[in-house]
């Protein structure tokens, strides 16, 4: 049934186990981690952490480092494939894509260095797995769109209703990224609970909107992969909110009850 939706809305897969496998191990891989992140099991970047030490010696690199190589192969990818495949000028999908992907990534390497305030370290085995995905996905969905072209387009254009939502997605995610280093004054290091924007609704409003950023993306592509790892990210950002509230609830006693996690007055 979920396949007779989505054939209307997809290219054919490619004759391709490679890309057959990365859409599926793409899904499942997120959605574990999404599961994990409720368990307790979090990755080894975040304040959900708290103060726990793993039995055995990490090596650790600073957060600004670690989260800028998180992003910077995967912005690389995107900008590199406008020199690598440049017969697929004409095609505006195509041109569509890999300017969104590159802008995502780029973005977040932007933010990194100019908006985010850091402090800590970051695991290396954590960094160098997240920062394989994005890359994989930069990559992946970039070489995956070549391969439609000259393809029958889908029976259904989603393509200009996608890239509304990734520009809605990519704002909305910056702005309440901005909100969040705004909540520290210069020589504070107490965490509070967030202000401002949808924060008065869901605990993760800019998951919210990286998920809607992605969910553009995958529009604009109406390639299966694209929207294996939509969902896969959907899962794993509902897992990762769930715990985020979860923190704020036991750190703070007066964190309003009311507040979801991340869709506004559902979850």
């Amino acid at each position: 049934m979920v396949l007779s939706v989505l054939l209307p809305l997809i290219y054919p897969p490619p004759a391709s186990i490679v890309i057959t496998a990365m859409s599926v191990l793409g899904f499942v891989s997120l959605s574990n981690g999404g599961w994990m992140e409720i368990k307790g099991k979090h990755m080894q970047y975040s304040k959900l952490l708290g103060h726990d030490k793993s039995p055995k010696q990490q090596k650790v690199v600073p957060s600004k480092i670690g989260m800028a190589v998180l992003y910077t192969p995967a912005f690389l990818a995107g900008a590199a494939s406008f020199w690598l495949f440049p017969v697929g000028g004409g095609d505006l999908r195509f041109t569509l894509l890999r300017a969104a992907v590159t802008t995502h990534f780029f973005k977040r390497v932007l933010e990194v260095l100019f908006l985010h305030k850091f402090s800590g370290s970051v695991d290396v085995e954590a960094m160098i797995t997240i920062s394989l995905s994005y890359f994989t996905f930069s990559a992946t969905s970039i070489y995956t769109q070549y391969l439609t072209l000259g393809l029958a387009e889908p029976a259904i254009d989603l393509k200009y209703i996608g890239i509304p939502l990734f520009l809605v997605g990519i704002g909305g995610n910056f702005y309440h990224h901005y909100l969040l280093t705004t909540l520290r004054t210069k020589g504070e290091k107490q965490y509070k609970i967030p202000q401002g924007g949808l924060f008065s609704l869901v605990i993760c409003p800019h998951y919210l909107f990286e998920i809607i950023g992605f969910l553009g993306i995958s529009c604009i592509s109406q390639t299966l992969y694209t929207f294996s790892f939509t969902m896969g990210t959907f899962f794993y950002l509902m897992g990762r909110s769930c715990a985020t509230r979860k923190w704020y609830d036991s750190k703070f006693e007066d964190f309003p009850k009311d507040v979801k996690a991340l869709i506004p007055y559902i979850f």
